[in-house]
């Protein structure tokens, strides 16, 4: 009982509502409420700021539920551990990513499954300091991000590629039949780019001020499948990660030409640095390190794609 009402202040903290919260642990709003009460009196404090509303944590119940996260992230451990012993690793892998990988996030989650056929993936789309604060609660096993963060500091981090940036064109005719691409260039193109309050956006308006030009930008949109339909059926153009072109069937729809000077940012996992790490992490970590997922992209932006292969 007491995982559980540990669960319910963690729900509570997150969803602001007691009813969403007891929606989201599916039990009913009065047993929710009695279980928080029960731990107040184990406890011997009060945890929950008393209203006909949620109104907050107490400052006793803030220190209460980093301990409560904690204890959680350390029973879903206990319980991998348990399950290795039953020869089969189970549970659900919480992995967060940034919206420029989610099109090759299956290059890690198909792997993760291929080891481990018991585990469970959770992945979702969060900004690079969603992530770091999201790992930070225990709300998240992994992130799928930019590593030059100085945020990241303290934190287990595995690089994976190095995203370089090209000009996605629905064909060669299109942008002249260049190899290359200046980024003054690309200014004048007319310009379907993700929306400026997205990190992969403020990296690309910063390659364009240190070019000293203002791009044209005729459509924003916050999905990097929305890019490609632009470029593919509009006409417009796109400035990308090279790792999308494996995905876009870059050899039979589109042209992609590498902007110079290059512009390139790391990409790899990260994860709370604690040891041990649990048995899920500890697990897809060693998978992700056998891939070489920088080959693979590196090869799909002259339109040559290779398998993923592991090291011997």
């Amino acid at each position: 009982m007491f995982i559980r009402q540990l669960n319910y202040l963690v729900t509570l903290a997150r969803e602001k509502h007691f009813a969403r919260a007891a929606q989201a642990c599916c039990v009913s709003q009065p047993a929710l409420s009695a279980a928080i009460r029960h731990l107040e009196e184990e406890l011997g404090v009060s945890i929950i700021q008393r209203g006909q509303r949620f109104q907050g944590l107490t400052p006793e119940g803030e220190r209460i539920l980093c301990w409560a996260r904690q204890t959680l992230a350390a029973w879903e451990g206990l319980r991998q551990e348990a399950s290795i012993a039953r020869t089969c690793l189970t549970g659900t892998l919480r992995l967060g990513a940034i919206p420029t990988t989610l099109p090759i996030v299956s290059l890690l989650t198909g792997p993760f499954r291929t080891a481990h056929s018991g585990m469970h993936q959770l992945v979702q789309s969060l900004s690079n300091e969603e992530i770091i604060r999201r790992l930070d609660d225990f709300e998240l096993d992994l992130g799928l991000t930019y590593l030059e963060d100085q945020h990241l500091e303290g934190f287990r981090v595995l690089p994976l590629y190095r995203e370089r940036y090209v000009v996605l064109a629905r064909d060669t005719a299109s942008i002249g039949d260049c190899e290359e691409m200046s980024w003054q260039d690309a200014a004048a193109l007319p310009l379907c780019l993700l929306t400026a309050n997205m990190q992969n956006r403020r990296i690309i308006n910063a390659a364009f001020r240190r070019a000293d030009v203002q791009p044209a930008v005729v459509v924003e949109t916050d999905s990097v499948f929305a890019l490609y339909s632009h470029v593919r059926c509009a006409g417009l153009f796109s400035i990308v990660p090279h790792s999308l072109l494996c995905l876009f069937e870059i050899r039979e729809e589109l042209a992609a030409v590498p902007l110079t000077p290059e512009l390139n940012r790391s990409i790899g996992l990260v994860a709370l640095d604690h040891d041990p790490l649990s048995p899920l992490v500890s697990a897809a970590w060693e998978t992700a390190q056998s891939l070489d997922l920088e080959a693979r992209f590196d090869a799909a932006i002259s339109g040559a794609y290779q398998p993923i292969h592991t090291n011997e």
